[in-house]
Order: C-alpha cells, then sequence, then structure tokens
C-alpha cells in the first residue's frame, strides 16, 4: 500500500466510571488497537486517546452509596480502567477523564459559542421528581409501565418489549429506581440545543460516503422521523460542570462526555510540544479523525455531536466506526450465568493475546454481534496460535540452534513460495485497513496451512536421519523460519506479546517493509516456548472469579 503518511487521531467511546472493565468493553479497545497497530506500521503518524466518562447522576449516586466523594470514587476508578487496558496491550498514547480543566474549559468554550450564534433555547419542562430524593430522576432511573404496549418494568426512556420510544412522565405507575418512591411531575427551565437547525448539514454529512451504510440508513430514518431540540441541562444535585451563566444548572453528561475527546488530546497535545490541538481539530484541515463506537450511542454520535462541532466551528470526524455487542455461549453476559467477565479477572489465568485473537477472528467493517464461545475460543486459540503458527518456529528452530549454531541459510530454498506469502501481503494490508480482521486472520492461517505443508513435504527431519547435505536441511529449515517471520509480521497488529517474543527468538524487529527481504545469513536466538496452549480448567477458574 503506497500512499502519504497520514495524520490520524484515534478514540474509543470513553467507559463509564462506575464499574470495572469487562469482555464487551474490551472488544471495542481490541478492535480499535488492531487497528491503529496497522496503521502506525504502515509509517503513519497516529495519536490513539481515550479517557472515562466520569460525569452524571448514576456517578453521584454510587459514590454517596460507598460513602466517598465522586472526585474520590472516579480516581480509584480511573486506574483500575487503565490498568485494565494495560493488561490487554491497548497502546493508547494519553488516558484521561472527563472531569478535568481542559473539558471544563472547552465545554464552555463550545457553549458559549453555539449561544452567541443562537443555537441554545430556553424553555420550561416538566420532569419527574423523587420528593424523597429531592432530585430531578433521569431516564434510567425510573420504571413503569410501557404507555404504548403496557410491558412492565421499563425505562423512562423506551420499551425493550416493543421498542417504543416516550417520554418518563408517559409513564404508567412510575417508581423511583433511587428509592422507590412514586415520583412527582415538577417543572424546570432548561437549555436545548437546537439540532433541528443541523438537519441540512447532517443529509449532507450521511449521504457523503464516509459512514457505514448501516449507520448511514438509521440516519436517515431519523432525519426523516424529524429531529428535536436536545436538552443540554440537568438540574442540581449533579456532578458535573456547571453552567456558568445558569444557577443551579449542570452540563449534561452527553454534552462533555464526546468533548472529552477533545480535552483528553488537549492534555496530551499540552504534554507535548511537537503535536498541535488545533491541527487536528480545526474546520477545514488534513488530519483524520476516527471514533470507534458501540452501535448503542450512534444517536449522539452521529447527530448531535457533528451538529455540535458544526455549530461551535470545530471539525467533524471524518468516520464512525460501529461495532455490534459481545455475547457468551450465545447469550448476553449475566452475573448469574457466571459469563459477566470482568477484564481484570480474565488478566488472572489467560494470556490478552487469546482474547485479542478470537476477536480479530470474528469482527469486521459490519455492526454485527460477536459470539465469545468459549469452547469455540479455547479450540481457536489452540489449533490456530499454537498448532499452525508457532508450531511453524518451533518444528525447524531446533535443527537452525542445534546443527547450524543458530545460522539462516545464504539462500532461498523456495524464493517462488515466499513470494506467494509477500504477495499476501496487499490483501492482508487492505483487510487490516479497512476494518475486516476477520478476513485478514483468514488469509493469514491459510499462509500457515501453505507453511506447515511446505515443512512436512520436505520433512528436514527424515533427511536428516538419510544423512542428506546438511545445506540442504539447513535451507529448508530457514525457509519454515522465513515463513514464520512473515506470518508473526502479518499477525503483529493482533499479536503484540507474541510478536515481541518472537522478535527476541528472530533476532529482528517485525516491519511490514522488511518481509520482501529474508533473513539470509542471519542468527537467530535459541528457541524458547513462545505461546502456551489454553488449559480448560484456566477457564473454569475464570468463570469462577
Amino acid at each position: 500500500m503506497t500512499e502519504s503518511i497520514k495524520k490520524i487521531l484515534v478514540t474509543c467511546a470513553f467507559p463509564y466510571a462506575n464499574g470495572p472493565i469487562h469482555l464487551g468493553h474490551m472488544l471495542e479497545h481490541i478492535q480499535a488497537d488492531i487497528w491503529v497497530r496497522y496503521q502506525r506500521m504502515r509509517g503513519h503518524e497516529v495519536y490513539f486517546i481515550c479517557a472515562d466518562d466520569a460525569h452524571g447522576t448514576a456517578i453521584m449516586l454510587k459514590a454517596e452509596k460507598l460513602g466517598i466523594h465522586p472526585e474520590k470514587m472516579i480516581e480509584e476508578i480511573n486506574q483500575q480502567h487503565q490498568n485494565d487496558f494495560s493488561g490487554f496491550l491497548i497502546s493508547y498514547d494519553h488516558y484521561y477523564s472527563t472531569h478535568s480543566d481542559e473539558n471544563r474549559e472547552l465545554s464552555v468554550a463550545i457553549y458559549q459559542r453555539l449561544k452567541a450564534k443562537g443555537h441554545i433555547k430556553k424553555r420550561v419542562i416538566s420532569q419527574l421528581y423523587d420528593p424523597e430524593k429531592k432530585l430531578f430522576l433521569p431516564d434510567r432511573f425510573v420504571k413503569g409501565t410501557c404507555p404504548k404496549c403496557q410491558a412492565p418494568h421499563q425505562y423512562g426512556d423506551n420499551c425493550e418489549a416493543c421498542g417504543a420510544t416516550y417520554r418518563s412522565t408517559e409513564l404508567i405507575d412510575p417508581k423511583s429506581e433511587v428509592s422507590g418512591e412514586t415520583p412527582v411531575i415538577r417543572e424546570s427551565e432548561h437549555l436545548f440545543f437546537d439540532l433541528p437547525a443541523f438537519t441540512g448539514m447532517l443529509k449532507k454529512w450521511i449521504h457523503s460516503g464516509t459512514l457505514q451504510q448501516q449507520v448511514a440508513n438509521k440516519m436517515q430514518t431519523w432525519l426523516t422521523s424529524g429531529l428535536r431540540q436536545w436538552d443540554i441541562t440537568r438540574d442540581t444535585p449533579y456532578f458535573g460542570f456547571k453552567i456558568p451563566d445558569a444557577p443551579d444548572k449542570y452540563f449534561y453528561v452527553w454534552l462533555d462526555a464526546p468533548i472529552g475527546y477533545m480535552g483528553s488530546f488537549k492534555k496530551f497535545c499540552d504534554k507535548k510540544e511537537d503535536v498541535s490541538f488545533d491541527e487536528f481539530w480545526q474546520v477545514d484541515t488534513k488530519t483524520e479523525l476516527y471514533h470507534f463506537i458501540g452501535k448503542d450511542i450512534v444517536y449522539f454520535h452521529s447527530l448531535f455531536w457533528p451538529a455540535v462541532l458544526e455549530g461551535s466551528d470545530f471539525r467533524k470526524p471524518t468516520n464512525l466506526f460501529v461495532h455490534g455487542y459481545i455475547t457468551v455461549n450465545g447469550e448476553k453476559m449475566s452475573k448469574s450465568r457466571g459469563t459477566f467477565i470482568e477484564a481484570s479477572n480474565y488478566l488472572k489465568h489467560l494470556d490478552p493475546d487469546c482474547l485479542r485473537y478470537y476477536y480479530a477472528a470474528k469482527l469486521s467493517s459490519h455492526i454485527d454481534d460477536i459470539d465469545l464461545n468459549l469452547e469455540d475460543f479455547v479450540h481457536r486459540v489452540n489449533a490456530d496460535l499454537v498448532n499452525k503458527v508457532v508450531n511453524i518456529a518451533a518444528r525447524n528452530a531446533s535443527f537452525i540452534n542445534k546443527k547450524f549454531s543458530g545460522i539462516l541459510s545464504k539462500e532461498l530454498a523456495d524464493s517462488e513460495l515466499y513470494f506467494t506469502f509477500v504477495q499476501a501481503g496487499l490483501r492482508i494490508a487492505e483487510a487490516y485497513h479497512t476494518r475486516e480482521t476477520s478476513k485478514a486472520i483468514r488469509e493469514i492461517m491459510a499462509l500457515a496451512d501453505l507453511a506447515n505443508r511446505y515443512v512436512d513435504e520436505q520433512a528436514p527431519w527424515v533427511l536428516a536421519k538419510k544423512e542428506v547435505d546438511a545445506a540442504k536441511i539447513q535451507s529448508i529449515c530457514s525457509m519454515g523460519i522465513h515463513l514464520f517471520r512473515i506470518l508473526m509480521t502479518y499477525l503483529k497488529p493482533v499479536l503484540p506479546a507474541l510478536s515481541e517474543r518472537s522478535e527476541v527468538f528472530l533476532n529482528t524487529e517485525l516491519t511490514w517493509d522488511s518481509i520482501n527481504s529474508p533473513l539470509l545469513n542471519h542468527e537467530i536466538k535459541p528457541f524458547k516456548a513462545l505461546f502456551n496452549r489454553i488449559d480448560n480448567d484456566k477457564i473454569v477458574a475464570m468463570l469462577k472469579c
């Protein structure tokens, strides 16, 4: 892939700072990390940032329940999140929090720009109010009977039974999830972002060819049904940023959360003098901006966020990369079934590369849900990584180390086969670039089969017993090592830990551009076990955590 060097900013959706990272979260961060690592291997200037989403009523109430201040709770959870992502080898340049000075300043500045342009409106609304807790109830903190289909125990914004959306005040027999009391209706003046004013811009944006077709189709449906002004304020008590010219009002978490992408990057730029914040966020910039997000937050990222950026004179995303959900053994993750697997518990028992590989083998550019079938997980990792890929190195290295002092041959045993492996890199590169990682993995494993077939057919262990010319055995085994090196280069974005161990063994860095040149007359290190099989006992132990 020959192209000019790009400057790229990549983000993942921010995990909410009220609980641990689980394997559902990890899908997005692994998908993004694979893409980022591939782009870096191709020489692009990529910055990868994230942060905790640290505001909202849920944060405030959980901290209150724990008897600590929200700031202390989000600080502790932030460290836990960073440990989990580091454990899974997610290569963030900067991980931050939306509860920061940078985010506050940017949120206020954007609000003031929107207000100056007439995009902020005021009106009085009716809301459900918990008289016992003395707070207005967010939609997710009230449940009742759906006004459309009469299904019980539905949240205040939408019905999971029939899919209907409605206002919380329309719920039949509502109950506060905070106190259990029946809420009352109270009025309050709120500020609204005039989203309908951006309908024309959004119509052009969704048809520009940059979005996944499924996302564009969904946006078109929302636009056709008509956009509504968006409430960007919350009443006290609330944990978040106070609005400077609205007493007792706070920015709604979904206003300052995406601005946190900018805040996190701003903090990073302040520490790195050679990276310009303005270059990445100014209108008409030549830099690129990509958000990896789940399908549950497409509405906020595909409508509100680009409209807010447009209205405040900042650049819009180059693209949204949307993925589906994770199920475990065909069902939603469940604590009662023992399939709600926290990232930290996984890491106590299993290599992070195992999950990275399994997700990569299933991910595509579409928004389909992915099932983590634990039996298939064990089989695929053992069959592909241990039996196919690492086995190539293991069965050839012993000859090279013992009989040839670790020195590879001076010539290629099969230049045509080597060229076949190099040429496959064009298809694999395209698959990585377009986030078709499952296709990339299929291509790579087909090459692994080809490499193993070559070794089987040449059978150096048989030749050694027949006392065949040593140079031929050296050449055959060296060929196996060459093919292993190419395979690990292609797998490097997916398997950073195994790649690092392979680089030590091969005594060379794995780079995309270097695969054209075989390691002729090159010294490798003594072979040590590169990867361990997954034992079913480890799966059982993980599920018991």
